[in-house]
C-alpha cells in the first residue's frame, strides 16, 4: 500500500483514473482544479493539482497558479476524502472544506471520481504512520 501523497500513490491514483474511461466534460476542455491541505507535514506536498485535458484526469504533487477551482482543507481531511472516509458534500457544508472558483464544474468531476475508486482506501491508502491533528 502506498503513503498518502508518496510518488507511488499519486502513480496509483493516477492508474486508477485512467482506468476509470473518460472524464465527463467535453474533450476540447481544460481544467484544473487545486486541492490545497493547509497543514501539510514537512516533506508532503502542500497541494495537489487534478488537471482535466481531452477527457482525461492527472494528478500531480503541486500547485498551479492557472487553476479554476481551489479546494482548502486540513491535511487529515484530504487524506480521509481521498480514503472514501469523509463525505465532501457534508465536509463542505460544516465547513471543513472551502471552495473558491467555479464551483459547478465539481459536481460531475467529484461524481465521475467517486465512481473512479470508490473504495480509495482499498488501493490507495496506507499505514497511517502520521497522526494528524486539527
Amino acid at each position: 500500500m502506498a503513503d498518502f501523497l508518496s510518488d507511488s500513490w499519486f502513480v496509483r491514483l493516477n492508474e486508477t483514473l485512467t482506468q476509470a474511461g473518460p472524464v465527463p466534460v467535453e474533450h476540447d476542455v481544460l481544467f484544473r482544479i487545486v486541492i490545497e491541505m493547509t497543514d501539510a507535514p514537512g516533506g508532503a506536498p502542500h497541494a495537489l493539482t487534478l488537471t482535466i485535458h481531452d477527457g482525461e484526469a492527472k494528478v500531480d504533487p503541486g500547485d498551479n497558479l492557472l487553476a479554476d477551482t481551489l479546494i482548502r482543507l486540513s491535511y487529515a481531511d484530504a487524506k480521509a476524502l481521498f480514503r472514501g472516509d469523509i463525505d465532501s458534500a457534508g465536509a463542505l457544508r460544516e465547513g471543513r472544506v472551502k471552495v473558491r472558483g467555479n464551483i459547478n464544474a465539481l459536481v460531475p468531476l467529484l461524481e465521475w471520481m467517486l465512481h473512479a475508486h470508490p473504495r480509495a482506501s482499498d488501493q490507495l491508502s496506507g499505514p497511517q504512520g502520521t497522526q494528524d491533528q486539527e
